[in-house]
């Protein structure tokens, strides 16, 4: 499916996860299970490496096949973030931008009062091998922090939409 499907009448509003340029299909499916866990249900997906539709995030997304069937596959970042009012990036890697860090924590409380205003908002993830270059970075507000070990900041795709998610 391309273009940006329609939000469903009875779901409640809930940031826009979008992954830009993943690698494997595995992690788009584990990061669907993940989003589903927290009732979140829409994914879109910029440039896929893996290629979409794809068999391995079927069965790595064990079940949430509702995210899956409502997700968009779109070309440019850009038009992922054209209908959001606030826009969040991940990245373990400090950068020299002049972007507020966030933890997500103060994600979810940004975004919970951003939606209840009716106003969209999405968090972008990047490539596993690299994660979001300073060109992806300049459509976000905000880049979100997670503490994790700083000797060891490699997080698994999946993991990271999991934590940010929960």
């Amino acid at each position: 499916m391309t273009g940006q499907p329609a939000a469903a009448a009875h779901d409640p509003p809930a940031p826009v996860i979008v992954l830009v340029r993943p690698q494997l299909g595995e992690n788009v499916g584990a990061a669907a299970r993940a989003m589903l866990n927290f009732g979140l249900t829409d994914l879109r997906l910029i440039q896929p490496q893996c290629g979409w539709p794809n068999v391995k995030a079927v069965q790595a997304a064990s079940g949430a096949t509702e995210v899956l069937n409502r997700l968009s596959v779109l070309e440019r970042l850009e038009d992922a973030a054209s209908d959001l009012h606030r826009v969040y990036a991940t990245t373990a890697r400090a950068r020299d931008l002049p972007k507020p860090v966030v933890t997500a924590a103060q994600v979810a409380r940004e975004a919970r009062a951003a939606l209840q205003k009716g106003e969209g908002v999405g968090i972008l993830f990047g490539p596993e091998r690299t994660g979001l270059s300073n060109d992806d970075l300049i459509y976000a507000d905000a880049l979100v922090s997670i503490p994790v070990n700083p000797d060891f900041f490699s997080l698994n795709l999946a993991q990271a939409v999991l934590l940010v998610a929960y």
